[in-house]
């Protein structure tokens, strides 16, 4: 049975306020968004993960134009990105997740996928993860950048700024979030550990 807009936005606040509690989102810097039908329904600029409520999300269509009073998180064009790049992705989250901003300080052989494979799951449930140039968050060069490198990886990591993760719904947007930022923990240690 498909689920409702409710169901859909229920399982958006629950994510949220998980990654809120579990201090991977602080203030109100993080964003997520889900698809529903022909629609497109992201958290509103300056909304707290940990506060989100119904009606904070901004509605838009697949080109951005704004359907809704709510004003759209400014990092609005990342998601669309996403969504274009595979009529799959149905839900996308966006954090400041502290072992991934760490990770991405590092240097890598292969930019378009950066997180190694120490344990099975990050590949598993997500796949690769490329690394995206610094560029000032919400701006255009922010956006140019990750068009450019958007079809080479599976989920992404913005240098200094956090990762930007697809799922098929925003629960498996989570799951994989979760694999992401534990797989850059694990190889922040590793490499610690080897000097």
């Amino acid at each position: 049975m498909e689920k409702s807009l409710k169901q859909y936005t229920e399982d958006a606040i629950w994510v949220a306020k998980t990654l809120f509690d579990r201090n991977k989102a602080t203030g109100s810097s993080a964003n997520l968004s889900f698809r529903y039908e022909d629609k497109i329904y992201i958290t509103g600029s300056g909304t707290c993960f940990g506060r989100l409520k119904a009606d904070d999300f901004a509605v838009m269509d697949i080109e951005g134009r704004l359907l809704s009073e709510n004003k759209p998180s400014k990092e609005g064009p990342l998601h669309l990105m996403m969504y274009k790049k595979d009529d799959a992705i149905g839900a996308v989250v966006h954090t400041h997740s502290i072992y991934s901003v760490l990770w991405s300080f590092q240097e890598f052989e292969n930019e378009y996928d950066i997180i190694p494979a120490h344990t099975p799951y990050l590949k598993m449930k997500l796949g690769s993860v490329g690394l995206i140039p610094y560029e000032t968050p919400g701006s255009k060069e922010l956006f140019d950048a990750f068009k450019d490198r958007a079809a080479k990886s599976d989920g992404f990591l913005l240098k200094q700024h956090g990762p930007v993760v697809p799922g098929k719904d925003v629960l498996d947007a989570f799951y994989c979030l979760e694999e992401l930022e534990e797989s850059a923990q694990i190889a922040l240690k590793l490499r610690a550990d080897m000097k």
